[in-house]
């Protein structure tokens, strides 16, 4: 059975830093592209960042651009996801998704596979 599981979420103030893991189990993602999702309460689930499968190539939404940085450890079947100088709305749930190809994307429906999420808040 496929699962990615997320963790390194929790309370930060506003200028904090957390790093976010995913570590997959059930098969090797060393060749498929992963990204980092996230959900406010109300709003529609948005792209934060995708990495390639060689890790050589990625890409961040403008909202987290210089501020967040997607990296993976393909021995250790993991990917991260560091937040420095996290603000309020950057509060949500965040979830990591692989997809078939070793090409990142930005768009959420090209995702077969979610982790469960784990909850960032960001307190002012």
């Amino acid at each position: 059975q496929v699962q990615l599981v997320e963790s390194g979420g929790g309370l930060v103030q506003t200028g904090g830093s957390l790093r976010l893991s995913c570590a997959a189990s059930g098969r090797t993602f060393s060749r498929n592209a992963m990204g980092w999702f996230r959900q406010a309460p109300t709003k529609e689930r948005e792209f934060v960042a995708t990495i390639n499968g060689s890790g050589r190539s990625t890409y961040y939404a403008d909202s987290v651009k210089g501020r967040f940085t997607i990296s993976r450890d393909s021995a250790k079947n993991t990917v991260y996801l560091q937040m420095n100088d996290l603000k309020p709305e950057d509060t949500a749930v965040y979830y990591c998704a692989a997809r078939s190809s070793n090409i990142g994307s930005t768009d959420v429906g090209s995702y077969d596979t979610w982790g469960q999420g784990t909850q960032v808040t960001v307190s002012s």
